[in-house]
């Protein structure tokens, strides 16, 4: 059975280019990065080096601002509780929002049981946006830090980063974001916007599982983030732990591939425009409003998502984040967006990547549809829903 693969959001396949340059450091260069006493340290040193720079390329950033991370989910982790701890002495505020991914939002939960912060988190419009001028309401005193995704995992929706990151600027507050979805998909220059703290994952552009990214910037405001772990003195001692060189070097590889990559949305406009055509009584979540190219979230009006994904074995696709696919509660992003907890549960979502084709999509289509249909045939509420009943 040939596989449609639609779940890139979830995880990317490994570049061949990426593979190759990673397997010498599995093997015939295997010395520890640490260990610059002999010349297998000194070049697995230099491996990470030259991914540092390959990292910072990509965000035209100072490769001294990169630290390695082992995904998002750490780096998201190493900011938010490293700035809160540093920046204590001026408040414990954050402000962050109800779309954003777990990763944010379990920690700062968290943190908010401890009390050692205080959370406000904004809401969103039906198209997933945040209202700026709530943003800038929501700032106070002693707010330390804004924490806000660029673009959503699992509906695609952006948000303007370059304003929020002005907004914390003029209340001198430090702007993370997580732009775990954003990199690689488009292109992205810290230079010109003045985000304080970025992070990234690897395997979403096609590069390695287990290793990611924290930016922190350095050259123009001298940020200070205690660690979460202690030990070596790797990554200036803010994440210590042996390298692993091999990760890092697809990282590397990853980023610098990244940076002549397609970012047209001619598949997924494609896949909308035919599944609009095909199957009726459906809706795509904030298609009014700037995504990401390669993001679609349908929803498909009773439809239950986990019994339409089982009928579609060839089909890989999510009903929301990776993170939480085990999960029966509907989608935190949707309901947030004042979705209903049956439509929620009735969304899928369709991640495309430069290597689909419209070949893929047009084989898709009919074994969707067909689905859909057999589904809402034994439906009674679907009846109910045709008769206008409901």
């Amino acid at each position: 059975m040939e596989l449609c693969y639609f779940d890139n959001n979830a995880t990317t396949e490994l570049d061949q280019q990426v593979f190759q340059a990673m397997l010498p450091y599995l093997r015939e260069s295997y010395g520890n990065a640490s260990s610059l006493q002999h010349a297998l340290g000194r070049q697995a040193n230099q491996a990470v080096e030259i991914a540092r720079h390959q990292v910072a390329t990509l965000l035209h950033v100072e490769p001294k601002e990169i630290l390695f991370t082992s995904g998002a989910t750490e780096s998201l982790n190493m900011a938010i509780q490293g700035i809160t701890a540093r920046y204590a002495s001026k408040g414990q505020h954050i402000v962050t929002c109800q779309t954003e991914h777990h990763a944010v939002l379990s920690v700062c939960q968290t943190m908010e049981r401890t009390k050692s912060a205080e959370v406000t988190y904004l809401t969103v419009n039906r198209a997933g946006q945040i209202d700026l001028q709530a943003l800038r309401e929501a700032i106070r005193p002693d707010t330390i830090l804004v924490s806000l995704m660029a673009a959503n995992n699992e509906t695609g929706v952006l948000h303007p980063i370059g304003e929020i990151a002005e907004i914390c600027q003029q209340n001198e507050v430090l702007f993370l974001c997580d732009a775990t979805q954003w990199v690689g998909k488009l292109p992205l220059n810290l230079t010109d916007i003045p985000i304080d703290l970025l992070c990234l994952s690897a395997h979403k552009m096609y590069g390695p599982k287990g290793i990611g990214a924290l930016f922190i910037r350095r050259r123009s405001k001298p940020i200070q983030v205690e660690p979460l772990l202690y030990g070596g003195q790797q990554e200036l001692g803010q994440r210590p732990g042996t390298y692993p060189v091999h990760q890092i070097v697809g990282l590397g590889v990853a980023a610098q591939l990244a940076q002549d990559r397609d970012h047209s949305s001619s598949i997924r406009d494609y896949f909308e425009q035919r599944i609009r055509e095909e199957i009726e009584d459906i809706e795509i979540h904030g298609h009014d409003t700037r995504r990401l190219p390669n993001t679609s979230n349908v929803h498909f009006k009773h439809v239950p998502a986990s019994e339409l994904m089982t009928k579609l074995p060839a089909i890989a696709l999510s009903a929301g984040a990776a993170c939480v696919s085990g999960s029966r509660a509907p989608s935190h992003v949707l309901t947030a967006m004042g979705i209903d907890e049956t439509s929620a549960l009735s969304s899928l979502r369709f991640s495309f990547s430069p290597r689909n084709t419209v070949e893929e999509i047009d084989i898709a289509i009919p074994k969707i549809k067909q689905a859909v249909e057999r589904i809402r045939s034994q439906s009674p509420i679907w009846q109910m829903f045709k008769e206008g009943l409901i």
